[in-house]
């Protein structure tokens, strides 16, 4: 059984279909509703796991104006899942909206973890995972950028970004130009899925190693912290 009126903020998976936890699963089968960024993507995996559930969407364009809503269905004793398309929501994510929301409405909000790419991918870059700062994805203009990357410059800690495959270019001669050409970068691809990859290089050879791997999908990104 699961509690009434509660917004249950369940992880699901980030590539590979069996990333989910059987905790999970439960979870989205026992809820009122399931709360998700696109509903075809929701739908097909409650379908693989053989789920029937409404689904109601919630993004970025429609978040504001859908939130009374489902705030009101949580108060009504009716109980929600929230998740994003892949991995944990809430993270670069507009669940972050209903969580807090439902937070200062004294509305009960419940864990269910699962997978996420940004640990994913830090357990494995070969990195030091002891202290590491997410900063998500950085500025589309290259001026602001510059000086989000200035801000975390003295950051002794691993960065970990965001990036889509388009812009993954310009972030990374943003880069090079700003830290030190030493600094440590890591890049990882369809994490958990069948071409898998994760590449290892330093910010001095980033951009010649960008034209050896395919650009697709969204990266995540690691860059070594200060070591001064």
């Amino acid at each position: 059984m699961i509690e009434r009126g509660t917004l249950f903020v369940v992880s699901t998976p980030i590539g590979n279909m069996k990333d989910i936890t059987l905790r999970g699963l439960e979870t989205l089968e026992a809820v009122d509703s399931v709360v998700c960024e696109d509903t075809r993507r929701t739908r097909g995996l409650l379908t693989h796991y053989k789920i029937s559930r409404r689904l109601i969407s919630y993004n970025d364009t429609n978040k504001i104006s859908r939130t009374p809503q489902l705030l009101s269905m949580l108060r009504e004793g009716k109980s929600l899942a929230l998740v994003s398309d892949a991995g944990t929501p809430a993270v670069s994510d507009p669940g972050f909206y209903l969580v807090r929301e439902a937070v200062n409405q004294g509305i009960p909000v419940t864990p269910v973890p699962g997978a996420s790419a940004i640990l994913a991918a830090l357990v494995v870059s070969g990195l030091p995972t002891d202290r590491f700062l997410f900063i998500g994805f950085l500025s589309r203009k290259s001026g602001r950028r510059k000086k989000e990357i200035s801000s975390f410059a003295a950051e002794p800690g691993t960065v970990i970004l965001y990036e889509s495959a388009q812009r993954l270019q310009r972030m990374a001669a943003d880069l090079a130009e700003t830290l030190e050409s030493s600094r440590r970068v890591v890049l990882a691809r369809e994490l958990t899925k069948r071409f898998e990859q994760v590449v290892r290089t330093d910010l001095a050879h980033l951009e010649e190693t960008l034209t050896q791997i395919p650009l697709k999908g969204e990266f995540v990104v690691l860059v070594s912290g200060n070591k001064r």
